[in-house]
């Protein structure tokens, strides 16, 4: 162990990211002690790492089932690339966290690109019709409807959501995340949320 590294600290960040031991430790040497700084160094670290799988077929996976109290009900599926990893208790805890998001959440899309057309034209239709009365240059009302839009986006999709358990990261980085730590490509394949009394 280096002597710039508290064994503690080492402790403390791969309970924080679910990394090994040399990388918690390589991170912290880097970040010099800091251990915010080097869960950010690690988070970017998995980014790239993600990109990189994110091409790679992922067929394996669990289905995963929620029910809250009999009124609401979540199935979804999410996909890796080997039966080991889908076999994981810490692979289930990660799919049963995205049922609870679901359910609580209530998105109606995987991604932004699932969104189809006519209703994203829709909603900026409705947007427009909202600011027709203010007086505004073109590119300031365009700015407007777009940041209307990325807030459109973050109510129906599940991976631009604020997560439930912690609403300073989004539902992407806790799948880039979970890439990184199971060094394989996940993908939320898709959901279905029942609601009492609806449809």
């Amino acid at each position: 162990m280096s002597s710039k590294v508290d064994f503690s600290e080492v402790k403390k960040l791969r309970e924080l990211t679910g990394v090994g031991m040399q990388d918690a430790q390589k991170a912290l040497v880097e970040a010099k002690g800091d251990v915010k700084a080097a869960c950010e160094l690690l988070r970017k670290k998995g980014m790239a790492k993600a990109s990189k799988r994110s091409g790679r077929t992922a067929k394996e996976g669990i289905i995963d089932c929620y029910v809250h109290g009999r009124k609401v009900g979540v199935m979804v599926e999410v996909n890796c690339e080997t039966d080991f990893v889908a076999k994981t208790d810490d692979f289930r805890a990660f799919a049963h966290e995205l049922a609870l998001q679901i359910a609580a959440s209530a998105p109606q899309y995987v991604s932004r690109e699932d969104v189809p057309k006519a209703v994203l034209e829709k909603e900026r239709q409705i947007i427009e019709a909202q600011l027709k009365d203010q007086q505004k240059p073109k590119e300031v009302m365009e700015k407007i409807i777009q940041g209307k839009l990325e807030k459109f986006y973050q109510e129906v999709c599940l991976l631009e959501q604020p997560s439930i358990k912690d609403d300073k990261i989004k539902v992407k980085q806790m799948l880039t995340d979970a890439i990184s730590k199971f060094g394989e490509n996940i993908v939320i394949a898709r959901f279905t949320r029942y609601q009492l009394g609806e449809g």
